[in-house]
């Protein structure tokens, strides 16, 4: 697109004088043409008044032009002067560089979670290459990492993105031992019989610390659709939590699914869930393995088979057996297509967001 520069274009009021001394008018003359006062014409040609809409038609009508040729003249002229203000180019760049700012990164939300200044934009943009480990605006960082997540056949978007961030950001600054593959496979087969209740969720981070692997939990961004996910960042494995379904059953087996993610070696230097790049899809393969594990951890080779009508006795006597929590036979079974989702056997089942939330 061309640029007109301030030496290219006439004022209108000098082209307007041309006009008249092309006629052989004076101002005077021209004045009562248009029933103004001489002083009215003069301002405009010595550039002291700018031609408004009326007199813009009432000078078109004179000299057989639109209003609008006047006023497009008077406009480029102008737009040729701020083209060459240093001090306008600087502030319509700075214009450009926040619509740039808030089509790349979701500012909004990450100002409201209190991840980045409310408000002044340069603080903003300091802030977005902190936490996204990037040098300029135009760099986007890709991390390798597998995710949990209910639209894996879209490309991921900016919130996912920002929430895997922020799960980085957050991991980086927690500090664990060296990672001991074997007692954190462990830890997490013993996990279902140790869940008694939404308050064992509390001592779950500590407890993972403990063999090398960093739990996070950052709550899920609005449309996100994310569970979880896992990754290694400087060779420590880390899982992320959203705590997007919230009922137990459902974020625990999200927990499982993540450290099965870790235990089977899909996440480190080479990506099997190429989340960054929206050109492929993830491998169901992959995730299938993860919830097949994370399945044998709960109920070893599967539940009994599920009589007609399943009672809440039915369920306690599974779970006793099994020695895990009642409703995550009630989840599994959900799970599977036996149960409906709004089977009355959900009613007033616990939640672990206020757990989640003090894992600070």
């Amino acid at each position: 697109m061309y640029e007109f520069r301030a030496d290219d274009v006439q004022p209108a009021g000098d082209h307007l004088l041309e006009e008249l001394t092309a006629r052989g008018w004076t101002q005077a003359e021209f004045a009562g043409i248009l029933g103004r006062p001489v002083q009215f014409l003069s301002e405009i040609i010595n550039g002291k008044k700018e031609i408004t809409r009326e007199s813009a038609a009432q000078i078109g009508a004179a000299l057989g032009t639109s209003a609008e040729y006047w006023l497009k003249w008077q406009d480029r002229y102008h737009l040729a002067l701020q083209a060459a203000d240093p001090e306008a180019v600087a502030r319509l760049a700075s214009v450009r560089r926040r619509v740039h700012l808030r089509e790349s990164f979701p500012v909004s939300v990450l100002a409201r979670r209190g991840l980045i200044h409310a408000s002044d934009p340069e603080q903003q943009e300091r802030d977005i290459l902190r936490l996204y480990r990037i040098s300029s605006l135009d760099k986007r960082a890709m991390f390798e990492l597998a995710a949990r997540r209910s639209n894996v056949a879209e490309p991921m978007t900016q919130l996912q993105e920002a929430w895997f961030v922020c799960v980085r950001d957050k991991a980086e600054r927690l500090s664990v031992g060296g990672y001991r593959a074997r007692r954190f496979g462990e830890l997490v087969h013993s996990l279902p019989q140790r869940i008694k209740s939404e308050d064992d969720f509390e001592w779950l981070p500590e407890a993972f610390a403990e063999v090398g692997v960093k739990l996070v939990h950052i709550d899920t961004f609005p449309t996100s659709k994310l569970d979880g996910c896992a990754f290694v960042v400087d060779g420590t494995p880390v899982i992320g939590l959203t705590g997007r379904g919230k009922r137990l059953d459902k974020v625990f087996f999200t927990l499982l699914h993540e450290a099965a993610h870790i235990l089977l070696d899909h996440v480190g230097s080479t990506p099997i869930v190429d989340e960054a790049d929206p050109d492929q899809n993830p491998d169901p393969q992959i995730e299938d393995d993860a919830d097949k594990i994370a399945g044998e951890w709960l109920f070893g080779e599967g539940l009994p088979a599920a009589p007609t009508k399943i009672s809440e006795a039915w369920v306690e006597s599974v779970a006793k057996s099994a020695r895990v929590h009642p409703l995550l036979v009630v989840g599994r079974l959900q799970h599977d297509g036996v149960l409906s989702w709004r089977t009355s056997l959900v009613k007033g089942a616990p939640t672990v967001t206020r757990q989640l939330e003090r894992w600070g």
